[in-house]
């Protein structure tokens, strides 16, 4: 009898347990990171020979509802989902800023070439003038803005990873503490499953923040890998991770081991990543693209500018300043040398950032972000740059080092450097800098076109010249000739183009003259005007127009 009795208290404790396994269960429904457990039975065999009867029943172990592929895909999933959220949350700003119907830099940009047609429309007139100099005014304000705006994102991606760094650093230490927890705990023959549980959802949280991946230990202990195989738990350690300063841009942060390299290069998914891929991939292509527009636009006005003539009957000068291109030397250089970079070419500008190396021979250069060599002409001194890309880069001082690095950002601060030079509505150059004119004498059928600058800084610009016509077929300037004369063919002389058709007679004279009392001439203004439309980026493939809508698309 008693081993009867025996025999069913054994299943009424089993049962007892595998009813306190499902308590637990329904106690646990809605516990993020909770496994459902199962008490697993089994029959307690006999003492004694094979043939005798059992003993009753046993709770063998009480296992996780748990599939470790499954769990693996969450922590990838959790990893690629939190960083397109973060990537996602700081795109939206950059194209909510860009391309701001009401307010953005597009919109100013045409309010201030509708006032360069109004001017046009009656150069003479004060009111005209101050109108564009205020929409000037608005435009550079719009420019610096956008790039404060994104000085602001690119601090937002500091406190990102400072906050993620910290958050990574506890879940670390956790995972530690627990992997020390169930090795203490397994030692008797049990998984400690909701220890393990805990695990688990520490790990999916680690993923939030980066991508991390992980190998069970023999002991029941798990060790967790970042960025491509660093160490960050080892059994019952953690390892701890810091920011630093970026070695070019001591405001721009990086992401290190406390007690190790800089790792930044090698981290990918969660808000880490996100946020690490928006700084590369969104937010400097948008500065520099942003910067790319600020300098098409002074260099290309600017260069207008000087080759008209304001009120006060004077050359026009420069009309906005911009921000100079940045050379940054690494933190960790050891040599003496100096870089300094100018733009060149409007046309050939990219928005890329470049890297320039020296390796103890010769320098390269190539792409920032993707590392792609750049190929440069010159030799680096101040006689013959470097040339690429639109830039010219000038290598002086002292020698540089081998290995030796520069961040070179041709654009980046052109936009926060964008500022209006004239104060002054006379001081607008809307009239063309020379005027021709044909002497009223002539007795030939032949016309001269009114006259443009073609070079604002020749000498001889504004120095009066006459064209003389010795025969039909050839004339003189100012004494020097003769040339041969074809009807409709422009004449180039002292930095100003005229074009003569039809046909003259010998004693012809055509006279260039500075255009002083051009008040009511519109003809640079018009000019300056078509800026705005004509191919001044890409080799002269893009306006304006079309570069920044590109920038916002």
């Amino acid at each position: 009898m008693s081993n009867f009795l025996n025999t069913g208290v054994t299943g009424l404790l089993a049962f007892q347990r595998a009813l306190a396994t499902t308590s637990h269960n329904i106690a646990n429904a809605n516990t993020p990171g909770f496994s459902r457990q199962q008490a697993v039975l089994a029959a307690r065999v006999g003492l004694g020979s094979a043939s005798l009867t059992g003993q009753g029943t046993e709770i063998q172990t009480v296992r996780r509802v748990y599939d470790q592929y499954l769990v693996g895909q969450v922590h990838v999933n959790t990893a690629a989902y939190s960083r397109l959220e973060s990537f996602h949350s700081l795109s939206t700003q950059v194209d909510n800023l860009l391309a701001d119907g009401g307010n953005g830099v597009g919109v100013m940009l045409q309010e201030f070439f509708n006032s360069i047609d109004a001017m046009a429309d009656d150069p003479a007139s004060l009111v005209t003038r101050e109108a564009l100099l205020g929409q000037a005014r608005a435009l550079t304000d719009r420019f610096g803005q956008a790039d404060s705006r994104l000085n602001a994102l690119d601090r937002d991606v500091n406190n990102r990873l400072q906050n993620s760094v910290s958050e990574i650093n506890a879940i670390a230490e956790s995972i530690a503490q627990l992997n020390r927890q169930i090795v203490t705990s397994s030692s008797g023959g049990q998984l400690p499953n909701d220890l393990l549980d805990r695990r688990d959802a520490l790990l999916t949280e680690l993923n939030q923040h980066v991508n991390v991946t992980s190998i069970s230990q023999g002991d029941g202990s798990l060790n967790v890998f970042i960025g491509n195989g660093l160490v960050l738990v080892r059994s019952g350690s953690a390892e701890a991770l810091a920011t630093e300063q970026n070695e070019f841009e001591p405001g721009r942060l990086d992401v290190r081991l406390a007690n190790g390299p800089n790792i930044t290069s090698r981290l990918s998914g969660g808000a880490i990543g996100g946020a690490l891929d928006f700084r590369r991939e969104v937010l400097d292509p948008a500065r520099n693209g942003l910067g790319r527009m600020a300098t098409a636009l002074a260099t290309s006005l600017n260069q207008q500018h000087r080759a008209g003539m304001t009120l006060q009957g004077q050359l026009g000068g420069d009309l906005f300043a911009i921000g100079a291109p940045l050379a940054q030397a690494s933190a960790a250089n050891s040599g003496a040398a100096s870089v300094t970079v100018s733009v060149s070419d409007v046309g050939a500008l990219t928005t890329h950032d470049y890297r320039l190396s020296f390796d103890g021979g010769a320098w390269q250069l190539r792409h920032a972000d993707s590392g792609q060599p750049v190929a440069m002409t010159g030799s680096g001194t101040g006689a013959d740059p470097f040339v690429a890309d639109g830039v010219e880069i000038v290598i002086s001082g002292g020698a540089a080092a081998a290995g030796d690095d520069y961040l070179l950002r041709p654009t980046a601060g052109a936009a926060a450097g964008l500022e209006l030079l004239v104060e002054n509505p006379a001081d607008l150059a809307a009239a063309a800098a020379v005027i021709a004119t044909s002497e009223l004498g002539n007795t030939g059928n032949a016309e001269v076109s009114a006259g443009v600058v073609i070079d604002s800084t020749d000498p001889n610009l504004l120095t009066p010249q006459t064209i003389t016509f010795i025969d039909p077929s050839n004339y003189t300037i100012g004494g020097a000739g003769p040339f041969a004369y074809t009807s409709g063919d422009d004449i180039d002389f002292n930095g100003w183009r005229v074009t003569i058709s039809g046909s003259p007679e010998a004693g012809d004279i055509f006279n260039i003259a500075p255009n002083t009392s051009g008040n009511a001439d519109n003809r640079n203004a018009l000019l300056i005007s078509e800026i705005q439309s004509i191919g001044v980026l890409d080799a002269g493939s893009s306006s304006l127009s079309d570069g920044f809508g590109r920038l916002t698309a």
